[in-house]
């Protein structure tokens, strides 16, 4: 098995192609295609590029038929970067905490888990840039711990 070893400039910048690539055709370029689309001059450099990512152990070749590439690891660009939400997602999650904190405060018995859940669910809403909506739960949380058997 190929050691993963990372990627040059030029590498990433072929990764990336191909993963946006089968995202939106579902199937990987042809090296014609790669060779277009990065204003290579030769299909042979994107041999070259390709043979060297497999290699590395960044793309693999199912059964050496055309079209076969595979992306082994997702490029930092596909990463998620940010903790930004957008606000119909902020409505969303807020809505998934209170039921969350309903259930909670409608139990019969409520455990160290359960509660340790939606301090971290709070928690999340404060990294998350939420300030406001988490300082909203934190009266419930001391309600809710008042409330937990010693």
């Amino acid at each position: 098995m190929a050691n993963t070893v990372r990627p040059t400039k030029k590498q990433r910048e072929l990764l990336s192609y191909i993963e946006q690539f089968i995202g939106e055709h579902g199937y990987s370029p042809s090296y014609r295609e790669i060779m277009t689309g990065l204003n290579y001059t030769s299909v042979a450099t994107v041999a070259l590029h390709v043979g060297n990512l497999i290699k590395r152990g960044h793309l693999r070749k199912r059964d050496h038929s055309a079209r076969s590439l595979e992306v082994t690891a997702p490029s930092d660009e596909q990463k998620v970067t940010s903790n930004t939400v957008q606000p119909g997602e902020e409505k969303w999650l807020v809505e998934k905490i209170e039921h969350f904190f309903a259930e909670a405060e409608n139990s019969g018995e409520l455990t160290a888990e359960a509660l340790d859940q939606l301090y971290v669910l709070t928690g999340a809403l404060r990294v998350l840039g939420l300030e406001g909506a988490a300082q909203s739960f934190t009266p419930r949380l001391s309600k809710l711990k008042a409330r937990l058997p010693q």
